[in-house]
């Protein structure tokens, strides 16, 4: 089942035009909780220029956290929803290019317009005010350290590592869990070749398969799953479906929980990738920043994405067991942010094929990792 989200977006000119900027915020549509934050100083612009970028800026953050997900917009622009909803004629030719770009961010009629008065749209236009104060200063806008949304700068320490301390256990209410199966073996698992969200997209082998059954089997007879949640990459889905139908669950998908996308040493081994890009190699084992080959996806931008993910199915699964289907790098790094502990922890961590790891999420927002690497369910 896809998401289905709320975007708020605003826009502002101090002059109209003048120095412009825009603020946009993401909401879980069934807890209403901001999930992601966009804002940017646009330079000289009108208020109009200004709201159709919000409405882009929020539509595309939408994209990021599910590129199926339904969603609904919210504006007290009433030019901007009239002109989106096909009711009013966009004859502006500073408009028509942006609300062309707006439409192509998610297929017609997975979006809907709603004007709202402007004292509801107060995350917004916050948002977009802090941008042009930004510009004012000659900066560009910065996100708040208390929403996990991807960027391109480490997660900070409120949203990625647990708290210090802890409540009696009384009064932290009954933990999320969440159960972290790695998918089964793939023809490229054995030959330990990069295989991320940018390769092939390898089914199961005959051997994944089994795998996949055993969990299942051991899952079944814990029988302490309520709801499955998945990658949707080809080995995580056969893998997470195997399971669900074995419990008679539907599995829902989460696109950050997909791999990393390794660029171009997709396919690769390890001393292929030495061999051919030594520089490039080094820089990413040295740093949670760095990109693979090819314009890969970087470490810090993974745990944006997975500390999104994490929170999504926190606020929707708050209190239940959770099977989350997921692979190498994804699972290691919410291990990583449960523990608290620094990027370069991820090398030090063995994940098998198949492999079971558990981690409990408290009312107080501290984290516990219970199992890590279990494959006790494969003898």
């Amino acid at each position: 089942m896809a998401a289905r989200f709320i975007v708020e977006a605003d826009g502002g000119s101090r002059g109209n035009p003048g120095p412009a900027g825009y603020g946009a915020v993401v909401r879980d549509g069934d807890t209403g909780q901001i999930i992601a934050e966009a804002a940017e100083f646009i330079g000289h612009a009108t208020n109009n220029v200004a709201e159709y970028k919000g409405l882009i800026a929020g539509l595309r953050a939408a994209r990021e956290l599910d590129p199926d997900a339904s969603v609904d917009v919210r504006m007290d622009s009433k030019l901007v929803v009239e002109q989106m909803s096909g009711r009013w004629k966009i004859k502006h030719p500073d408009m028509q290019p942006l609300a062309a770009e707006a439409r192509t961010v998610f297929p017609r009629g997975r979006v809907a317009y709603t004007w709202i008065p402007r004292e509801r749209n107060k995350d917004a236009d916050r948002l977009a005010n802090e941008a042009m104060d930004a510009g004012k200063a000659g900066r560009q806008w910065e996100p708040r350290k208390a929403v996990a949304a991807a960027t391109t700068e480490e997660p900070p320490p409120e949203t990625a590592a647990p708290k210090a301390g802890w409540a009696a256990p009384a009064d932290l209410g009954t933990p999320t869990t969440f159960v972290l199966l790695r998918h089964g073996e793939t023809p490229l698992t054995p030959e330990k070749r990069f295989s991320g969200s940018g390769g092939s997209d390898p089914e199961l082998s005959d051997k994944g398969r089994w795998q996949a059954e055993r969990a299942a089997e051991a899952f079944a007879a814990r029988g302490s799953v309520q709801a499955v949640v998945a990658s949707p990459m080809r080995r995580t889905r056969q893998t997470a479906e195997t399971v669900a139908a074995r419990l008679g669950l539907e599995v829902r998908y989460e696109d950050g929980l997909r791999e990393v996308d390794f660029g171009d040493w997709e396919g690769l081994t390890f001393a292929e990738v030495r061999e051919r890009y030594p520089d490039d190699l080094t820089a990413w084992l040295g740093s949670a920043k760095a990109k693979p080959t090819g314009g890969g996806e970087s470490f810090t931008t993974l745990t944006h994405r997975a500390g999104v993910a994490r929170d999504k199915i926190l606020a929707r699964y708050a209190g239940k067991t959770v099977l989350v289907v997921s692979h190498v790098s994804p699972i290691k790094t919410l291990v990583r942010l449960a523990l608290g502990a620094p990027p370069d922890s991820m090398y030090r961590m063995e994940l098998s094929a198949a492999s079971i790891c558990a981690v409990q999420y408290y009312a107080d927002g501290n984290a516990s990792v219970r199992l890590l690497n279990d494959t006790s369910h494969l003898r």
